[in-house]
C-alpha cells in the first residue's frame, strides 16, 4: 500500500521519506470536488470520480486542494473530502490532505489528515495575512511538529519562501519531504536547489503546469500537479513522459495541438483555471458540475468550444 493503512484497529502511517519518494516518480493530479444543484458536496460522484482516477498510473492525489476547491470548502467538509478519498482510493494510490487558513487551522487539519489515513499534507498559504519570512518559518514548523506526515509546503501567493528559509526548514523539520511552487522564480528555484538538493521533492504548482514542466525539469521538479489529469488522463500521461524524455519536439506539438488553445479559454476569465477543468469534466461525459462562488463557470459557448477542442485530442 502507498497510503496509510488500518492494521488491526491502529493506523499505519507511510513514512515521510516514502512519500517523498513515491511522488517524486511519477505525475501528481489535484481531482475536483463535485457539488450537486444546491453546492453541497455530492460524495458519489466524487467517489467515481476518484475510482476513475486512481485507475491510471498516477503517482498521488492532493484531495480537496485547489482544483478541488478546498478555499470554498468548512473545515468538516475538508475532513469529509479527505476521509472519502482515502476510503475510495484504498491504498491504490497515495491522498493527500489540505492544511490551509491560519495556523491553528492548518495545525488541526494536518491532525486530522492522520487520524483520516491521509499519506501526507499538502500545507497551503495563510490566508490573507501578509508574513515575513521568519512568521512562515514558524507557520511551518507549528504544522510539522503536529503531525508525522510527510509535508509539502507549497511556496506561492503571500507564503513565498525564500532559499535560506527552506534550508533552515528542512534541517528542522525531518517530516517536511517537498516543496510546491506556484511562482516559477527560476534564480530563486536554482538557489533553493543549489543548497537542498535532493533532500526535498520538488512539484510544479503553476496553473496548468505543462506549460512550465520541461523548463523546470532542468531544476530538479521531477513532476509537477496537473489539472488536464482530471478529464484527459492519457493525454496528461503521455505529456509528462515526453517531458521525462526530455521529447522536445512532442512537447512542443501537444503544447500546440491543445494546452495553448486550452491557455486561451482559461485566461478569459479570473478564476477559470478550476471552472474549465470542471468544463472538461463535463466536455468528456463525466460531468463536472458547477464551481462554488466566488468562482464562476464558463458560459455556453466557451464549454462547446472547449468540448470540441478535447474532442481533437480524446
Amino acid at each position: 500500500m502507498h497510503r496509510a493503512a488500518f492494521l488491526h484497529g491502529r493506523v499505519t502511517l507511510l513514512p515521510p521519506e516514502s512519500l517523498a519518494e513515491r511522488l517524486r516518480s511519477g505525475l501528481l493530479s489535484f481531482p475536483v470536488t463535485h457539488f450537486d444543484a444546491d453546492l453541497r458536496f455530492d460524495e458519489p460522484r466524487y467517489r467515481e470520480h476518484l475510482a476513475w482516477q486512481s485507475g491510471f498510473d498516477v503517482a498521488g492525489l492532493f484531495a480537496a486542494g485547489g482544483t478541488g476547491e478546498g478555499f470554498s470548502l468548512t473545515t468538516a467538509e475538508v475532513d469529509r473530502v479527505v476521509r472519502v478519498a482515502v476510503d475510495e482510493v484504498a491504498g491504490r494510490v497515495p491522498v493527500i490532505a489540505p492544511a490551509t487558513g491560519a495556523t491553528a487551522v492548518a495545525v488541526e487539519q494536518a491532525r486530522s489528515a492522520q487520524q483520516a489515513g491521509a499519506s501526507g499534507v499538502l500545507l497551503f498559504p495563510p490566508y490573507l495575512t501578509e508574513a515575513g519570512q521568519r512568521g512562515l518559518v514558524e507557520h511551518v514548523g507549528a504544522v510539522c511538529r503536529a503531525t508525522e506526515l510527510g509535508v509539502i509546503v507549497y511556496s506561492r501567493a503571500n507564503a513565498v519562501l525564500h532559499d535560506a528559509t527552506v534550508v533552515e526548514l528542512a534541517e528542522r523539520h525531518p517530516n517536511l519531504v517537498g516543496l510546491k511552487d506556484g511562482v516559477g522564480d527560476i534564480e530563486r528555484l536554482t538557489r533553493t536547489y543549489a543548497k537542498v538538493g535532493d533532500r526535498l521533492a520538488y512539484i510544479g504548482g503553476l496553473p496548468t503546469a505543462e506549460t512550465f514542466a520541461l523548463p523546470l525539469l532542468q531544476l530538479g521538479m521531477s513532476t509537477y500537479s496537473s489539472a488536464l489529469y482530471n478529464f484527459l488522463p492519457e493525454f496528461a500521461l503521455r505529456f509528462y513522459a515526453a517531458v521525462r524524455a526530455q521529447d522536445r519536439a512532442e512537447v512542443y506539438r501537444m503544447l500546440n495541438e491543445f494546452v495553448i488553445p486550452y491557455l486561451d479559454i482559461r485566461d478569459r476569465g479570473r478564476g477559470y483555471a478550476v471552472s474549465i477543468v470542471k468544463a472538461g469534466l463535463t466536455a468528456v461525459g463525466r460531468d463536472g458540475g458547477r464551481v462554488r462562488p466566488p468562482l464562476t463557470d464558463l458560459t455556453p459557448d466557451e464549454l462547446a468550444e472547449l468540448t470540441e477542442l478535447v474532442r481533437t485530442v480524446s
